[in-house]
């Protein structure tokens, strides 16, 4: 039977689907506090000590409120787009390595499967605002969809220099060469990670990239029609994404959980260790949000192809030539 259980309890508690909840909870707080911090405002300061429970709370009063579908929307599509988005991110979120090199899911070729997630997550969104019927919510969508034009091929040639830098195609391959090489960031990787940081802050839709939610253009985009419970759930997954996502940079660049450790006590300092290079990448991320305004949806497109698809391709370059020599 133990055989059997534990799986189930990795799946579902730790490091699965409630790890991921509860840490996506958390790291939605320290994002606000720090963006509050670069605007000298307290953020959340009520919820709990210092603020920690805010983001639950606010989950907890969206589920709480009235649910409005619009008359001329479609349905099926309107109401399964927020289930899909928090099943997309909890299935792909198994070949993220959180107590050692491999994630609950490895197999060769996973990383290839963490990125088709991504583009995914931008179908839903586009499916989101079509269905909606609302002329706010149908611009906002053919923006995700333009935009996705501008950071998919820099994202995934970022990968794609790791790959070649660290000859894996699987998660659990990139981290384990890591622990014996050094982080792949320290090497000719560094522009990768800045690249695929760029890249992320688009898909995560996040200033300076929040164009399909322009509240000031478009009222909120592709969500202008979501309330309630549906809401809820789609915040839920913008959550669980910018985890998602920064726990791929974590195990692409900066080594993943391997660390400094004694024999018997990596069950509890590889989580540690991950914890922290998450906070790392989300402080990062949030830094951004919080020192630039939002780009036109023109600009964006024209930076990601005039200049992250050149500096990715050259890099994937010297990652061939670093590989050669």
């Amino acid at each position: 039977m133990e055989p059997v259980i534990l799986p189930v309890l990795q799946t579902l508690v730790f490091p699965g689907f409630l790890f991921l909840i509860a840490v996506s909870f958390l790291y939605e707080w320290l994002d606000r506090k720090i963006y509050a911090w670069m605007q000298l405002r307290a953020g959340p300061a009520l919820a709990g000590p210092v603020g920690i429970m805010q983001p639950i709370a606010d989950f907890v009063k969206l589920m709480g409120k009235e649910d409005i579908t619009p008359a001329y929307a479609d349905r099926r599509i309107f109401g399964a787009v927020p289930v899909l988005m928090v099943a997309l991110i909890l299935t792909f979120w198994a070949v993220v390595p959180v107590t050692g090199a491999a994630g609950l899911v490895s197999f060769r070729g996973d990383v290839v499967f963490a990125v088709v997630a991504m583009t995914f997550f931008c179908m839903l969104i586009f499916l989101g605002g079509f269905s909606s019927s609302d002329r706010f919510s149908l611009l906002g969508a053919e923006r995700a969809v333009l935009q996705l034009l501008g950071f998919e091929i820099p994202l995934m040639l970022s990968i794609t220099g790791v790959c070649i830098h660290t000859g894996g195609l699987s998660v659990s391959e990139i981290v384990s060469w890591q622990a014996e090489n050094g982080w792949s960031i320290l090497g000719p990787q560094a522009m990768g990670f800045f690249i695929f940081l760029v890249a992320a802050q688009a898909e995560l839709e996040r200033i300076p990239f929040d164009i399909p939610e322009a509240e000031q253009e478009i009222v909120a985009g592709w969500l202008t029609e979501y309330s309630g419970r549906k809401l809820a759930l789609i915040r839920l997954a913008k959550d669980m994404e910018l985890v998602f996502i920064s726990g791929l940079a974590v195990a692409l660049f900066l080594g993943g959980p391997i660390g400094p450790s004694h024999a018997g006590l990596e069950w509890l300092l590889y989580p540690a260790y991950f914890l922290l290079k998450l906070a790392l990448v989300v402080a990062v991320l949030a830094l951004v949000r919080g020192l630039f305004a939002r780009v036109r949806i023109d600009q964006m497109v024209s930076f990601g192809m005039r200049y992250l698809v050149p500096l990715s391709l050259a890099q994937v370059a010297a990652t061939i030539l670093w590989r050669l020599i």
